[in-house]
């Protein structure tokens, strides 16, 4: 098994390598605004230090968001031309599922990423591998009574910490693909490795179509009542 793993769907391009037992490389950069710039370049980057060529990946995973448009679909198109290219199945985590993980907490918490527009994408979790319900976005102050003193991770919940007064600035406050990676492999572990167990019914295993969870419509809208200017 060796697992490439991607996620763009908050402020960082997250990238990381993972054979199944133990990560092998991992890329990680905050930049809101070059997703598309550095996501190659950090593929590269992982796949080398971690001495593998992209043609021995087996199965690539990718962070589905929620997430703002844009840089959400950076990562999944990638994801979707590589498993094209090279014949691979695409499995889908919920992103909010990779800081969860990430977070290693054993008891009830929160998950909590800016969603823009003075908004949260936010979910709940019995513990770092099981998530209570279907992930949401809400502004802080409809939350507030659901969250208030319960312990929270990401950066959603650091930035509005007056709702979120459980936030842990010990936590991890980004996306990460690391802990997409190491979900992913124990996921498949648990599945059985043998890929038509898990190919044909990726949901029975715990994961998702490769499909951006938007939530919300898009900020980029067609002008209403422009001007036509070309013949008719």
């Amino acid at each position: 098994m060796l697992l490439l793993a991607l996620d763009t769907a908050t402020p960082a391009v997250t990238v990381a390598l993972h054979d199944g037992d133990r990560l092998l490389a991992r890329s990680d950069q905050v930049d809101a605004r070059r997703h598309g710039e550095l996501l190659l370049p950090a593929v590269d980057r992982v796949l080398r230090e971690a001495g593998r060529e992209l043609t021995e990946v087996t199965r690539l995973v990718a962070g589905v968001g929620p997430g703002p448009y844009t840089g959400l679909r950076v990562g999944l198109a990638t994801a979707e031309s590589f498993g094209s290219v090279l014949g691979l199945p695409v499995l889908g985590l919920c992103t909010l599922d990779g800081i969860a993980y990430a977070t290693g907490l054993t008891t009830p918490f929160v998950v909590a990423t800016d969603a823009r527009r003075k908004e949260v994408y936010w979910a709940r979790y019995a513990d770092a591998r099981t998530r209570l319900g279907e992930p949401a976005v809400a502004r802080p102050a409809e939350i507030a009574g659901e969250v208030a003193g319960v312990p929270a991770a990401g950066a959603g919940a650091l930035l509005y910490a007056d709702t979120f007064t459980g936030a842990r600035p010990d936590l991890p406050s980004q996306a990460s693909a690391a802990a997409l990676a190491a979900l992913a492999a124990e996921r498949l572990t648990a599945a059985g490795t043998a890929a038509a167990a898990v190919d044909a019914a990726p949901a029975d295993a715990g994961f998702l179509p490769p499909r951006p969870l938007y939530l919300r419509r898009p900020d980029a809208k067609v002008p209403a009542g422009y001007k036509v200017v070309t013949p008719r």
